[in-house]
């Protein structure tokens, strides 16, 4: 992906990228941004020369945290921006000035509300999973942000698809954009073996995924609702296998922990919403486990884009139930993924052989537990979630998750992307901090 754009960012060409998740993006645009805000001196206060937008907290941060150290190097300051986190430390950051300013939507539109960021001056501006920030409802805040910013400047769009809501912002913002696609939509990764196992029961279901991830490594479980990520992490916990949530109901220092404590192995296992589906890297997952089917096959592949990344091999395994048999069979046919749907137990050998070599079990009470953290946004770490729902999602959907345009130059001679579903956009109120919207 970074030698199919670099040659486009660097010529100052509006660029539409698209390519498979974990295929390199992120220095796609970072690399060449760096390169032409190199050497201006100071940053001036209130107004960033530089502006990335992504759809989450773990998203921006993850950006800042691989851009922090390359652009120290060429005397740029770069700073992520998002929700969650004391709005008026980053008041007084912006007024110090900051060359880069890595945001969520929500909370950079409130600095510009706010007056503590101006966007006239900005020269490139970036948005990263476009499309899932569409999905999440951020398109209005969106809108506004590349309103307050200059029609001559830089635009780059980079994601793994391109769906209708992008076609929009491409029409409106990105003039004469080249259409850099490495992969078509519906490419499979070679690395990524795919299973599609079916549970008898609820109980059956949850023995199954218990079973996977009991092996060494790591092992993202996606789950629909904010509760049931609590709940599994917490029956996984119980059983020997040191797991913790990661949804948006909760603070933003437990998110952290979260993703920290999966990072250096203290979790094994993280249980997550789909707010963990999009952008985020964390090495080596093993395994990535859907407790029931996702919403449609855009989900399912970014899903599976946490493992198998950059040329590591990994597993991608649904585990539903029966009823869930057509929407799961559509879906992956839909995804152009060429997988039969095998009943299984939690003994059965093809979930031994997927989890591989069992992992020591660990006793609840030797895993250092996360520390009670409290924001403006939610209480208490495991506070019941606004998503509803009972244990393990007492609807009849069971597991699940809710759920671009044509450029000068196509360099994979394909048409226009597969329309995606409408989703409905929240209000402002529930996207000001940066991520509101997400699960």
């Amino acid at each position: 992906m970074q030698a199919a754009t670099l040659p486009d960012v660097l010529a100052g060409e509006n660029v539409l990228g698209r390519a498979k998740t974990g295929s390199g993006k992120t220095l796609g645009f970072g690399l060449p941004m760096l390169a032409r805000l190199a050497g201006r001196g100071a940053a001036t206060p209130l107004r960033p020369r530089g502006l990335i937008l992504v759809p989450t907290r773990e998203l921006a941060q993850q950006v800042s945290d691989a851009l922090d150290p390359l652009s120290r190097s060429v005397g740029l300051w770069l700073r992520p921006v998002y929700g969650g986190t004391s709005i008026s430390r980053q008041i007084s950051m912006m007024r110090r000035g900051v060359h880069i300013v890595v945001a969520t939507p929500g909370r950079l539109l409130d600095l510009v509300e706010r007056g503590a960021c101006q966007l006239d001056e900005v020269e490139v501006t970036v948005l990263d999973e476009a499309d899932y920030m569409c999905d999440l409802g951020f398109l209005p805040a969106v809108r506004s942000i590349l309103d307050a910013t200059s029609p001559a400047a830089q635009r780059l769009m980079f994601s793994a698809t391109l769906d209708r809501e992008v076609e929009v912002l491409v029409r409106e913002y990105l003039p004469e954009p080249v259409l850099v696609a490495v992969d078509s939509e519906n490419s499979q990764v070679t690395t990524l073996r795919r299973h599609a196992l079916e549970a008898s029961d609820r109980y059956s279901q949850l023995e199954v995924v218990t079973a996977l991830t009991g092996g060494q490594g790591r092992t993202l479980v996606f789950v629909r609702t904010q509760r049931d990520a609590d709940h599994v992490a917490a029956d996984l916990t119980k059983a020997g296998v040191p797991a913790e949530p990661l949804h948006g109901g909760l603070p933003q220092g437990a998110r952290t922990r979260a993703l920290a404590g999966f990072a250096d192995g203290t979790r094994r296992v993280l249980v997550a919403t789909d707010v963990a589906a999009r952008g985020i890297h964390v090495d080596d997952v093993r395994l990535v486990v859907h407790m029931g089917p996702p919403e449609d096959s855009k989900t399912y592949q970014h899903r599976g884009g946490r493992t198998a990344r950059a040329g590591a091999e990994g597993a991608d395994v649904l585990v539903t139930l029966a009823a869930d048999r057509g929407k799961v069979r559509a879906m992956l046919r839909t995804a152009g993924v060429d997988t039969q749907i095998t009943p299984v137990g939690p003994n059965d050998p093809l979930v031994a052989e997927i989890a591989g070599p069992p992992a020591p079990r660990v006793e609840p009470g030797s895993i250092p537990a996360p520390r009670p953290a409290t924001d403006r946004q939610g209480g208490r770490y495991g506070q019941p979630s606004r998503d509803g729902g009972g244990r393990y999602g007492a609807d009849r959907s069971g597991f699940g998750n809710r759920a671009g345009g044509g450029g000068r130059t196509s360099r994979d001679g394909r048409g226009a992307p597969r329309r995606g579903p409408r989703v409905e956009h929240p209000r402002h109120s529930d996207y000001r901090d940066g991520d509101g919207a997400a699960s």
